[in-house]
């Protein structure tokens, strides 16, 4: 038997060149992610390959796995001790390289692997790696299954088997891209930004993109692991008002972002005007109900409420289902429903046949928002986006709060919102008329008007989100009159990464 890892190991001593590191929490709902050589060390990885490997062979799939790596300096390291873990366990491991997590994904049916685990720490700063994983194509895990591995690796349970080999696959990259492009081809003159953040995507996106009929204008393209502009993250403030800013200065039609990994997409229109994800999902999902009837959308709780109102979705026969935040959720919540298109705030798209394959890929998204425009040839993305009704939804706020605590923070919010409303309570003197804590507590108010306060999935963060069907200073004073100050009377919630 392995021997059992260890929580407690310091950098530079002997045991920590002997002995597995893996601290519990950086198993998390759907994926894991350590920062590296304080949380887990490198036989910490080789240890979590092991338990992957007897996973797949507990739950009877096909020992057939793809490995891919984004662009950190240290990712291939990581990736070759993850890929020494499975060889031990018996995997057949199916070495893509330098990869963006849709493009593994997109492995699995190219390759026709059942399992995938992409080294990837997404948009998360330097330091942090962690593994993307899955079994059941096109879904990635979930808490059941990531509870199960963190019990094999922690415990020392990983099971030694013969017959893992490790073969390296040449070509993917390029039958990706000409899959992605493939699905659209755009008959009107569209110029776009292309910004990537000098992460992985920069590699694949202007490429892909040229090849869908679109002039490409790269952004901070070249792959560099030091990030010198900012983390590769569409949703981050500073890189969508540099790519807004790159929408004027080019007098382009749009901008399109890519995270570090490519799973995401963010939006900036002709006009600067950065439009959050969940809107562009609801532009799609008017779009695309035209040519689907009766269709079923997923959108996760971090999402607008404009979907449960919207006259063009509901005259299209639409359904719209608010689940989990999480791209785990989001994706099974799709496939399980038979969903055309499920939208998380976050960026991740999912489209199932005949748009997608079902799994998250920012370039799949991008495909889909130009398609959209051509489908509307006199129309500029800055009409589509004002044709929505109006509503007023805040940046994505991440307080500080330790992974140890943050659950217990959002248990007590919840209950203090349940009991208000049980009580007929109001917030800023509008009557609390809805609940929802399928994923933290999302209090919706009786003008239309929510708040959200959950625990990241993925990091010692709370999340948290405002909107006002109002206007943009309500939806400042829901924050600063309300949520702000009820968090703020809890000692474990830290400073804010941002603020409205």
């Amino acid at each position: 038997m392995p021997l059992l890892p260890r929580a407690d190991l310091t950098p530079n001593s002997l045991a920590f060149e002997t002995t597995a590191l893996v601290k519990p929490n950086g198993f998390r709902e759907y994926d894991a992610r350590w920062i590296l050589e304080h949380e887990i060390n490198l036989l910490g990885i080789q240890a979590l390959g092991l338990g992957l490997a007897t996973f797949a062979h507990e739950i009877g799939v096909p020992a057939r796995i793809v490995v891919g790596h984004d662009f950190r300096s240290y990712s291939l390291a990581v990736k070759q001790a993850l890929t020494l873990g499975l060889i031990t366990g018996g995997m057949e491991v199916l070495d893509i390289g330098l990869a963006l997590s849709p493009m593994a994904y997109f492995a699995q049916f190219d390759l026709d692997a059942a399992c995938v685990a992409m080294v990837t720490a997404s948009h998360n700063e330097n330091g942090w790696t962690g593994v993307k994983m899955g079994a059941q194509r096109p879904l990635t895990f979930g808490p059941e299954e990531m509870s199960r591995l963190k019990t094999i690796v922690l415990e020392g349970l990983g099971v030694e088997r013969p017959g893992g080999s490790l073969v390296r696959v040449e070509g993917v990259r390029e039958r990706y891209i000409a899959d992605v492009a493939g699905k659209v081809r755009i008959s009107r003159p569209l110029k776009v930004v292309a910004a990537c953040g000098n992460g992985t995507a920069g590699a694949f996106a202007p490429q892909a993109l040229a090849m869908m009929g679109v002039e490409v204008i790269p952004m901070d393209c070249d792959l560099d692991y030091t990030f010198p502009r900012y983390n590769p993250n569409p949703e981050d403030h500073e890189m969508l008002h540099s790519m807004a800013e790159a929408v004027r200065r080019h007098g382009a039609d749009l901008a399109l972002g890519f995270d570090g990994d490519g799973d995401r997409c963010g939006v900036v229109d002709d006009t600067g005007e950065e439009i959050f994800a969940d809107k562009i999902g609801l532009m799609l999902a008017r779009d695309l109900s035209a040519l689907h009837k009766d269709a079923t959308f997923i959108v996760d709780v971090k999402s607008t409420g404009l979907y449960a109102t919207d006259q063009i979705l509901k005259a299209n026969g639409a359904t719209t289902v608010y689940w989990k935040t999480g791209h785990s959720y989001i994706k099974r919540k799709t496939s399980e429903l038979g969903a055309l298109a499920g939208f998380e705030k976050s960026g991740h798209f999912f489209f199932n046949t005949p748009l997608g394959r079902g799994y998250d890929d920012g370039l799949v998204a991008a495909s889909a928002v130009l398609a959209m425009l051509d489908r509307n040839p006199g129309k500029k993305l800055s009409q589509l986006r004002k044709a929505l009704p109006p509503a007023y939804t805040s940046l994505t706020m991440s307080p500080h709060c330790a992974d140890e605590a943050k659950y217990g923070v959002v248990a007590d919010v919840t209950a203090d919102y349940q009991a208000l409303f049980a009580a007929g309570g109001a917030i800023l003197g509008r009557r609390i008329v809805e609940v929802i804590t399928v994923n933290g507590v999302r209090v919706a108010l009786e003008d239309g008007s929510w708040v959200l306060v959950r625990a990241s999935s993925n990091k010692p963060e709370l999340v948290v989100v405002v909107e006002s069907m109002a206007s943009e200073d309500d939806m400042r004073v829901l924050f600063r009159q309300e949520v702000k100050p009820r968090l703020a009377r809890r000692c474990e919630v830290g400073a804010y990464n941002q603020e409205i």
